[in-house]
């Protein structure tokens, strides 16, 4: 049994003073509000349950900012891909370990406590697969070890190259499984996480141009438990060629040929009409919202608004990992709203209440859900992930209670993160991993290497 005590905290009956956490195994057995210090390791500072990133694809931390430069053509998510597929050219296990590592570190001080990986770089650089077909899950559930991070993992199931069952290319080939290889690599993965603490597995087809119908149904009865993600409407090349190929956009071929349900988290849903949206936000699913990366991509910009005032859930993650910070997803995600109505506090759903609050409380709820664990929240039976803010931060100054969210997501940011702690494990001190120094100088070699080629 360990003890926490904490100035103040975000409960879910609402923000508590004096506040003794007990944790068991890492899980919270008893909140006591009101309670002495003595007998507990007192924590100074605001905390609050740490937010679940449920979409992350780490490699891809090691290219932020290399697609920065307009190219020949007019730049989109399409000319992107084609910088990225040539990142990943090279990559070694060894590489996806470092970048991951360093990744999820950077999660932790920023103010995310777990992450849903929807791995795709299945195989090796020449394209055939690893002695071990779970060789990638492996190294992402190392780095996910290493830096203590929450780890739901997500291997993605990716087919094709385009709709109609398209060849998969060259550039693809690293990803590519047909629907028994796949469901191996599922099996394995399981054995893989089964020897990380608390760690869940879900799977993720890629994407509706990266399956066939048939393909898809196969995998999906395969799998009776755990999440289910998909990247869906992100782009509208990709609603045009649905319609084309299987006469409906990705959301509305979903909702009508799949079990949409609580199990499923929707990733993007960026372009949709007011039908799919109501009907998305009544399936029970989750939208998986990655705003910084949709704005650096161009995608557009999710219907939240009539999402949420149609009971819709939804979470946020980071994706390409462009910049890791858990209050700027949730800041750009408001911010985009106020951009798109011409109007403020879009998001806080009636007067008087606290964006910061709605916004936070909603990504607690839908990412805990999309990750399929046990957290979202400082209350007994739930993962002791909790974040503290740092009371004496100068954004946080003559504030209390959901001021404080409001601050921390439209001012401060991950700046403010003090202390972080993973299934009652302290993780960040000071605003710093435990093992920055080791993980950032692995990085670093790792991405000078890939650079100076």
């Amino acid at each position: 049994m360990k003890s926490f005590h904490f100035e103040h905290a975000r409960l879910a009956a609402g923000w508590a003073r004096e506040v003794r956490i007990d944790v068991a195994d890492g899980t919270i057995v008893a909140v006591e509000p009101g309670s002495p210090r003595s007998g507990a390791e007192h924590i100074p500072g605001i905390a609050l349950p740490g937010l679940p990133n449920l979409h992350c694809h780490a490699f891809q931390r090691a290219m932020a900012g290399l697609a920065e430069r307009r190219g020949a053509a007019d730049d989109s998510f399409w000319t992107w891909r084609e910088v990225m597929y040539r990142f990943l050219a090279e990559l070694t296990p060894d590489d996806v370990e470092a970048i991951a590592a360093f990744a999820y570190m950077e999660m932790l001080e920023r103010g995310f406590t777990a992450v849903g990986e929807f791995h795709y770089l299945h195989h090796d650089v020449d394209g055939r697969p690893f002695a071990d077909i779970g060789e990638i899950a492996a190294r992402i559930a190392a780095a996910a070890a290493e830096s203590g991070i929450g780890l739901t993992l997500l291997p993605s199931f990716y087919a094709n190259g385009g709709f109609g069952g398209m060849a998969g290319t060259h550039a693809q080939r690293r990803f590519l499984n047909g629907p028994d290889a796949f469901l191996k690599l599922l099996a394995r993965t399981r054995e893989i996480a089964a020897a990380v603490p608390d760690a869940a597995v879900g799977m993720a087809p890629h994407s509706l141009r990266a399956v066939t119908p048939a393909t898809l149904r196969l995998v999906i009865a395969a799998c009776d438990a755990g999440p289910i993600h998909i990247h869906a409407a992100e782009q509208t090349k990709e609603v045009e060629e649905s319609v084309a190929a299987l006469g409906r956009s990705p959301v509305a071929w979903l909702l009508d040929n799949c079990e949409i349900g609580p199990r499923w988290c929707l990733v993007h849903a960026t372009h949709m009409d007011d039908a799919e949206t109501l009907r998305l936000a009544r399936s029970g699913a989750v939208a998986g919202l990655c705003p910084l990366t949709e704005a650096n991509l161009g995608d557009g910009i999710f219907p939240a608004e009539p999402f949420l005032a149609g009971g819709g859930r939804f979470g946020v993650g980071s994706d390409s990992n462009i910049a890791i910070d858990a209050a700027a997803e949730l800041r750009q995600l408001e911010y985009g709203q106020r951009l798109r109505h011409h109007a403020r506090n879009v998001l806080a759903g009636e007067a008087g209440q606290s964006t910061g609050r709605r916004l936070y409380d909603g990504a607690l709820a839908g990412g805990a859900q999309a990750l399929g664990r046990r957290i979202g929240a400082l209350a007994p039976g739930r993962r002791a992930d909790i974040v503290v803010l740092d009371a004496d931060h100068p954004d946080l100054a003559g504030r209390h209670d959901d001021a404080w969210l409001d601050a921390y997501v439209f001012v401060a940011g991950g700046g403010t993160v003090q202390t972080v702690l993973v299934g009652g494990v302290t993780l960040v001190n000071e605003g710093g991993h435990h093992a920055r120094a080791t993980i950032e100088e692995r990085y670093r070699q790792v991405v000078t290497r890939l650079l100076s080629k």
